[in-house]
């Protein structure tokens, strides 16, 4: 369905802008036109492995997204704003329209037969995100849109009141951490979460969120060694002998040792410290740190390792991972792939899963984006799960952070909330949120801003500690307040209340 208008009378034609318009609808018409041929190779390329019609929409939308924005488009932008009209900067859910819009009205001021985009088709978009958020993240819990997912800690299995009061607060969907506890202890956790939600007259999916291949450190030969600034450790293949200088670490995937050179960045325990490879030694390199508190950090097993510069090329399912696939193949409501970096390991995950699921349907999948290289593919990743079933990306800041860098995580997370929206599929804003507050009762001002940034995503995920429910209502307080002014990159003009009545002298 189509809004079809008469040309504008001719005195709207004679406008002194005239110009101005003309030269503005000649670079829309060009622009769409090279945009239009790109998307359709980069659709042409995804169009053969979409099985999923709701998927379709979005796919599409993607690439000519992806198209647009292999573009400068600013100057376009300003031409339309000097005119009045959109300047195209909140268009991620339906770019095509939205230009469409913008050249009908270009048409109707300069006397031409104008047709405009039926608004429902504007919408459609964000009404398919919105359908797959209530899927992902459950129903809404009232007064805010964003919805709050919690890491479930042990207490979950053990203590109903505890999840009943987690749900009070405003929980709307609930974490599971395949690396900790087991299927005793999940069983006893998903009971409690469905009676919760049962009780509360809620929908409050399951996540069970599967390690994947995690660098961590194995082991160190001298436990509790402090490291500071200008240190040297080695980082070895295999256990040996001991330096009588440094102390050496293994690592759980030793194989990428053998890709280190001199220069190369390497973070250990999610930034805490940072060391760069100065020398290559047999079966190992030695590094020194150039990162750490002033009081030093210790050096501990179990800690994750990071190595930005190095696209790790290791099976995506690890022997624990397909351990744990039975359960969560037939318990989990979402599945969540925990660094997932290709294509292919979603189809063996997917393949994977389908062994344990019977006639069963193919459980949602939520991507959690934690390297450079799951950045760089994400539109492959996106089109690979969204093509079998329904998917969701979750931004895990802490690793990507390591692996972009914290100078630009700022802006990664940024281009990952559009990418999405413009494939209609939702998003969480995850690691860290309210982490002080966690801990330890009392938020920092950074993280409260921190989260108010992360209402613009379909979901925040709030991890485990002492003051869980403090911080689930803390949260939906801001969540209410930031959702009467802003919903994804539009500021909404609702009124403001810290100047109404008389102002004081």
């Amino acid at each position: 369905m189509t809004n079809t208008t008469t040309p504008l009378p001719r005195q709207a034609r004679s406008a002194p802008n005239a110009a101005a318009i003309a030269a503005c609808r000649s670079l829309l018409k060009d622009s769409i036109a090279r945009i239009e041929t790109d998307s359709a190779a980069i659709f042409s390329a995804w169009e053969g492995e979409i099985a999923r019609p709701e998927f379709r929409a979005g796919a599409e939308n993607l690439a000519f997204y992806l198209a647009a924005r292999q573009y400068d488009l600013t100057r376009l932008q300003s031409s339309l704003s000097v005119l009045g009209l959109s300047s195209l900067g909140r268009a991620e859910s339906h770019l095509r329209l939205s230009l469409a819009a913008v050249g009908a009205t270009l048409d109707g001021l300069s006397g031409l037969p104008a047709t405009w985009p039926d608004p429902c088709e504007l919408e459609a978009g964000l009404v398919q995100t919105t359908l797959d958020q209530t899927l992902f993240f459950g129903d809404f819990p009232g007064g805010y849109n964003t919805r709050i997912m919690v890491t479930m800690p042990p207490q979950g299995a053990t203590d109903p009141r505890f999840v009943d009061d987690l749900v009070d607060a405003g929980a709307s969907c609930f974490r599971i951490n395949c690396a900790h506890d087991g299927p005793e202890a999940w069983s006893a956790m998903i009971g409690n979460i469905r009676a919760s939600a049962s009780k509360a007259h809620r929908h409050c999916p399951v996540l069970m969120d599967i390690a994947g291949p995690k660098c961590r450190i194995e082991s160190v030969d001298r436990p509790g060694t402090r490291l500071f600034r200008g240190d040297r450790f080695r980082l070895m293949t295999e256990p040996g002998r001991s330096h009588k200088k440094m102390p050496s670490i293994t690592i759980t995937f030793p194989d990428i040792i053998t890709r280190l050179h001199s220069g190369l960045q390497v973070w250990i325990d999610d930034g805490k410290i940072g060391a760069r490879v100065v020398e290559i030694i047999d079966g190992g390199a030695v590094l020194e740190v150039t990162v750490a508190a002033d009081k030093g950090k210790k050096l501990r097993p179990e800690k994750g390792i990071n190595f930005p510069a190095i696209d790790l090329e290791i099976e995506h399912l690890t022997p624990a991972d397909l351990a744990v696939l039975p359960f969560v193949a037939t318990h989990a409501d979402i599945v969540g792939c925990s660094f997932v970096q290709r294509p292919q390991d979603i189809r063996g995950l997917t393949a994977a899963l389908r062994q344990h699921r019977g006639d069963q349907p193919s459980q949602p999948l939520l991507l959690k984006i934690e390297t450079a290289l799951a950045v760089r593919n994400l539109p492959r990743l996106i089109v690979q799960a969204g093509s079998h079933q329904p998917v969701a990306v979750m931004i895990a800041r802490g690793d990507l952070a390591m692996e972009v860098g914290a100078e630009r995580l700022s802006e990664a997370q940024e281009e990952i909330l559009w990418l999405c929206e413009a494939a209609h599929i939702p998003v969480v804003w995850a690691t860290q949120v309210l982490e002080t507050l966690l801990k330890t009762g009392a938020p920092s001002r950074a993280e409260v801003t921190d989260a108010a940034m992360g209402q613009r995503a379909e979901c925040i995920m709030l991890n485990k500690g002492p003051y869980i429910g403090e911080a689930i209502r803390f949260l939906a307080g801001i969540l209410r307040r930031m959702d009467r002014h802003q919903f994804k990159k539009t500021a909404r003009l609702s009124a403001l209340t810290s100047w109404r009545g008389p102002q004081p002298l």
